[in-house]
């Protein structure tokens, strides 16, 4: 059934243009066409790449932190409590007014202090500035190196400056070994990153990274045993342009240094649409859409490749709505926001509150005494208490 399966999958009716079949794609000692069992080996190299991640994280980007001034906050500790961290660990992490009531019976605590214990609690569970400082260090490295390492593989082919010739001879087209380990090194990172998803930073498009590192895995495999080489090569060195200024404006901001950051964001900025929204939609979509038709007409394979390529086009538009905004919001106020990616942490707004009408009672309080103390004597004489003593016992009017 399994044999069954697999024949069906890989019928050349979904994934070659009419008229080839995989008899047309056969090897010699010479030519080498991609096979979708090389695929397998970027499972492992993606397990090379987290234990990379670690030692660098703990050797490099943590001691580097340090000398940098990145200082992680103090955040006041929840007091341990069985049936609180019970309910948090098996239940969910922010429960509702009726189950706040319920707890705070069982523990015998006034709820407005079960409702501090559970904001206390999930800042604890949320990164520190070192740790989304070592993660940003780690991307920020391995987008230089990928995106150098692009543009060393395609300076010399020409379809990087002639796009027709990406379906030049398609789909008898031989995989360079430069090719290859370009196409095993961008893959086997977004498998990593998927490997250590459930560990990172978690911001609010966690959503949209799954389906970001799913569209990817998907079109890096896809573009591969089909033989869409060429055009992915291209989508892989376009989205790794503007990596390469996103992930340093973080590194900067976690440093404090604020214009070197607002400065790093705007250029990635502008490079991100018009990497995204210029450049992809008119190198890769159209290419892809258009060029294509001029070698071949349309078959499954093609149609699946350029769905996949839209989703990507679709989360470029959704990520480029944020940053205008961002943007705008830089342009109106003079300075840079939040990233609205970023689960903000929590502040005990209560206990502030409490603390400020203590302060402002105990203000009320000491006013009163002075009045009262040092009032003025309708015969207009001071008090004795309200004059200045000299160290000779002598004393002096204000």
């Amino acid at each position: 059934m399994a044999r069954s399966l697999y024949e069906w999958l890989w019928q050349h009716e979904f994934w070659l243009p009419p008229g080839i079949t995989w008899e047309d794609m056969q090897e010699s000692e010479d030519t080498h066409y991609p096979q979708p069992r090389d695929l397998l080996l970027s499972i492992p190299f993606a397990l090379i790449l987290v234990v990379i991640r670690c030692a660098f994280e703990r050797a490099i980007a943590l001691p580097l932190s340090t000398k940098l001034g990145v200082r992680d906050k103090q955040r006041p500790k929840a007091q341990p409590n069985p049936v609180l961290e019970t309910f948090y660990s098996t239940r969910h992490k922010n429960p509702q007014e009726g189950e706040l009531l319920s707890l705070a019976k069982q523990c015998d605590l006034p709820v407005r202090k079960v409702e501090k214990w559970f904001r206390r609690r999930r800042n604890m569970d949320r990164p520190s500035l070192s740790k989304k400082f070592s993660e940003a260090c780690w991307r920020f490295t391995f987008y230089i190196i990928s995106f150098f390492t692009g543009l060393a593989v395609l300076y010399d082919k020409p379809w990087l400056w002639d796009h027709r010739e990406c379906w030049t001879g398609y789909p008898q087209q031989p995989l360079q070994p430069s090719l290859f380990w370009y196409y095993m090194l961008e893959l086997s990172f977004y498998w990593s990153l998927v490997f250590t998803l459930p560990f990172d930073v978690k911001r609010k498009d966690f959503k949209e990274q799954i389906v970001h590192h799913a569209a990817t895995i998907f079109l890096i495999s896809f573009s591969y045993c089909a033989n869409y080489i060429r055009i992915g090569t291209l989508v892989m060195v376009i989205h790794d342009a503007s990596d390469c200024f996103l992930e340093p404006t973080k590194i900067f901001n976690y440093m404090k240094w604020k214009k070197t950051c607002d400065s790093l964001f705007m250029i990635f900025s502008a490079v991100f649409l018009i990497s995204r929204l210029v450049i992809y939609p008119y190198t890769v979509l159209y290419n892809t859409y258009y060029y294509s038709m001029e070698i071949f007409q349309p078959f499954f394979g093609y149609y699946f490749v350029n769905v996949l390529l839209i989703i990507l086009q679709l989360l470029h538009v959704f990520w480029s709505c944020l940053i205008i905004h961002m943007v705008y919001k830089f342009i109106l106020q003079g300075t840079m926001e939040k990233d609205m990616r970023s689960d903000t942490e929590e502040s005990d707004k209560d206990e502030e509150r409490d603390k400020i009408r203590e302060k402002e009672k105990n203000g009320i309080t000491c006013f009163s005494n002075v009045t009262s103390n040092g009032y003025i004597q309708r015969n207009g004489s001071e008090p004795l208490n309200n004059r200045a003593h000299l160290a000779n016992g002598h004393a002096k009017e204000r």
